[in-house]
C-alpha cells in the first residue's frame, strides 16, 4: 500500500516537474525572442576595416539589433553604405554610423561635401542676424573697407550671395583684426573660400540673412556714401 502511494507521489512530482520545465522554457524563449526580435536591422563591419577604405557589400553585414533603439546614424542595409569612405577604423562587429563615413555628397561628421570648403569668418555689426542664424540657412556676405589714405570714404560691397551656413559660434573669439568677434562657418567652393579668407583678414565682414528658397543674384557693385547721395539726388530730379 505504501509502495503504491510512493509511486503515485513520484508520478505526480514528475508531471509537476515537466509542467514547470515547460512553463520556464516557454517564458525564457519568449523573453529571448522579444530581445532579439525588435525588427530592426543594423549594418555592422563584417571584419576589421581600416580608415580610408571604400566600402563594398563584402565589408559589411546586416544583423538583428537586440534592443528597440538603434544607434544614432545607423544603417539597415548594406546598399546604403556602399561607395562611402571610412573616416575612422571600424572593428569587426562594430555598427557603421553616418558620422564615421564620407561620400561625394556628404562629408560625414564634417558636413563638407567633396569639392567644397568650410571657412570661418569673424562677423561684425550683425548681432541681430546672428541670433536668427542656424545651420542650413543662407546668407549674403558683405565687406566694409575703411581706407586709411587721404579722405577715402568707407566702401561696402557684397562679395558672395546665397552662401550656406554650417555652424554659428556666437561667443566672441580673437580675429585677425585684433578684436573679439563672433565666428560663423560657411560652406563655399574653393575659389570663394579664398575670397572669404581675404575678407576676414583685411575687412569688416557683415552678413545679410536671406530666404533659403531665394537664389536671385545681382551685380556686385561697390557702394559709398557719395554714391548713395548721388543716387538719391538723381531719383529726386526725375
Amino acid at each position: 500500500m505504501k509502495q503504491n502511494n510512493l509511486v503515485k507521489l513520484l508520478g505526480i512530482a514528475l508531471v509537476v516537474a515537466i509542467i514547470a520545465t515547460g512553463v520556464f522554457y516557454g517564458l525564457f524563449v519568449n523573453k529571448l525572442s522579444s530581445n532579439s526580435g525588435s525588427g530592426k536591422m543594423v549594418v555592422v563591419a563584417a571584419k576589421q576595416i581600416p580608415a580610408g577604405t571604400v566600402l563594398t557589400e563584402q565589408h559589411v553585414q546586416s544583423i538583428p539589433w537586440p534592443v528597440e533603439q538603434a544607434p544614432n546614424g545607423a544603417f539597415d542595409t548594406a546598399q546604403q553604405v556602399t561607395g562611402h569612405t571610412v573616416l575612422e577604423p571600424l572593428a569587426q562587429g562594430e555598427p557603421v554610423l553616418a558620422a564615421r563615413l564620407a561620400s561625394t555628397e556628404k562629408g560625414g561628421g564634417s558636413g563638407v561635401p567633396a569639392g567644397m570648403r568650410a571657412v570661418s569668418v569673424h562677423v561684425s555689426d550683425s548681432s541681430g542676424v546672428l541670433t536668427q542664424l542656424a545651420p542650413g540657412q543662407k546668407v549674403d556676405v558683405q565687406v566694409l573697407i575703411t581706407r586709411k589714405t587721404g579722405n577715402a570714404e568707407p566702401e561696402l560691397r557684397t562679395i558672395l550671395e546665397g552662401v550656406r551656413v554650417l555652424s554659428v559660434s556666437p561667443q566672441p573669439e580673437p580675429s585677425s583684426q585684433g578684436s573679439n568677434l563672433p565666428a560663423v562657418t560657411l560652406l563655399t567652393n574653393p575659389a570663394d573660400a579664398d575670397v572669404l579668407a581675404l575678407a576676414d583678414s583685411g575687412a569688416r565682414v557683415r552678413l545679410a540673412l536671406r530666404n533659403p528658397l531665394d537664389d536671385a543674384t545681382r551685380p556686385r557693385t561697390a557702394l559709398t556714401f557719395d554714391s548713395i547721395l548721388r543716387g538719391s539726388a538723381a531719383g529726386k530730379s526725375q
